[in-house]
């Protein structure tokens, strides 16, 4: 089997490592891929957006099966594009991809299905979001509707800081586009986890559970980052609230997806929050998540190419049982450019990962590399996703900064806390 991967990231390297792994699988192509993709696909230069050409390539090139990674190209309708053209694909359609790419439609999609959320308004005028953000009570979030990298959600605990985020998003159009309209919600405390799960139109595999760290800096402070590191499983997830996020939330996600006359094959996201022991959604996301497709694939202990070509075929449910994990944990500490989310400089020689190669039970997933005079160097914001496994989670921890200690940039910047939750729930019991 021939396979293509879309994007150049480090879930994607994830993807491409997993596949890898497959047995039904003898060829890789990644669009744009990266340095660290390169040594096990061949990268093609088409970017993840140019589904045009990505369509082509696929067609002259006889590609059995197309993975999508980010969420842009399945907003703008690569499935839609690569189905006309009789070409397999995996994820959401156009249709299906309104749950990542308006969080207008989302929210709302969740209102009409009962799915819990934080109460929340919708803005078109920034005249009336300001009226809003000045008499309103803190703490509130605010939302840009469209994608905005990860980055387009803003916590504003005060008045001033609730002003400033509406006009970032709907003045300054900090976020482009995406800030055309924008979505004020109620801020719920809690504890943040992540659930994935893949959908066939029918049936669906609940992935195990994974946590992100978005915040930029150690507790959870500074602005938002595409994800600053992820573990796997997490304890916040235990079976009773699993179960629950089943019931009042992908059940009743997939049903009125049916109602809404979507047919729904990929992967589906939720970006949860878990409070007083209930499980309310936060966001969807129509991809796998990146960081914690790493940890999350690096404990599959299972053909991913089969679950995505069942997938695509409608019939999981003759694997939905057979489905296992490893019985460990791992974690993925995001290696950044110093900077990062905001402006941050690039081409710097990236030191240490053939030391850090020699290690056991240790990946190194690429996102912002590419090779430049036989180096590699950065040409990202967030640059490597460095993933341990460990029996334990402090294990995990453990060897993940062992290896992240090994590794070195100018200016390179990583939190030292990723698992820390994990860690307090533990010792609670």
């Amino acid at each position: 089997m021939k396979v293509l991967v879309v994007g150049g990231g480090g879930r994607e390297h994830a993807l491409c490592w997993a596949l890898n792994n497959s047995k039904k699988v003898n060829k890789i192509y990644c669009a744009p891929g990266n340095a660290g993709i390169s040594e096990i696909a061949e990268c093609i230069n088409i970017g993840a957006e140019d589904i045009e050409n990505l369509c082509k390539f696929a067609k002259e090139n006889n590609i059995n099966l197309t993975v999508v990674g980010p969420e842009a190209p399945l907003v703008k309708g690569i499935v839609d594009l690569f189905n006309e053209n009789g070409l397999k694909i995996f994820g959401a359609d156009k249709k299906g991809a309104q749950l990542e790419g308006s969080k207008v439609f989302a929210k709302e999609f969740f209102k009409k299905y009962n799915i819990p959320t934080a109460d929340f308004k919708v803005f078109n005028n920034p005249d009336e979001a300001m009226r809003y953000a000045e008499s309103t009570e803190y703490p509130k979030v605010f939302k840009a509707d469209g994608l905005a990298a990860g980055k387009g959600v803003i916590i504003a605990k005060t008045k001033e800081q609730g002003i400033e985020a509406v006009k970032k998003i709907m003045i300054d159009k900090k976020f482009g586009s995406a800030g055309e309209r924008i979505v004020a919600e109620d801020f719920l405390e809690g504890e943040e986890a992540s659930f994935i799960a893949v959908l066939d139109g029918k049936t669906f595999i609940p992935f195990d559970s994974s946590q992100d760290h978005k915040p930029v800096f150690d507790n959870d402070e500074g602005p938002n980052t595409g994800g600053m590191g992820a573990y796997s499983p997490a304890p916040v997830v235990n079976e009773e609230i699993f179960n629950k996020i089943i019931e009042k939330v992908l059940i009743p996600t997939i049903e009125g997806l049916k109602n809404e006359g979507i047919e729904y094959k990929g992967v589906l996201y939720a970006g949860l929050m878990i409070k007083d022991n209930e499980p309310y959604v936060l966001e969807y996301n129509c991809r796998f998540g990146d960081p914690e497709t790493q940890p999350l694939l690096t404990r599959l202990d299972y053909d991913f190419f089969e679950i995505i070509e069942r997938a695509i075929n409608g019939n999981l449910d003759e694997i939905k049982d057979k489905i296992k994990w490893k019985n460990k944990a791992s974690v993925c500490v995001v290696m950044a450019s110093g900077g990062y989310p905001e402006k941050y400089k690039k081409g710097y020689e990236i030191k240490g990962l053939d030391e850090v190669k020699k290690m056991n039970e240790v990946t190194v997933f690429h996102a912002g590399t590419k090779w430049e005079n036989g180096k590699i160097v950065t040409s990202g914001g967030r640059v490597l996703g460095v993933t341990a496994l460990g029996n334990t989670i402090p294990e995990a921890i453990e060897r993940a900064y062992e290896a992240v200690n090994k590794i070195s940039w100018t200016d390179v910047h990583f939190r030292k806390d990723i698992g820390k939750k994990a860690l307090l729930r533990l010792v609670k019991g």
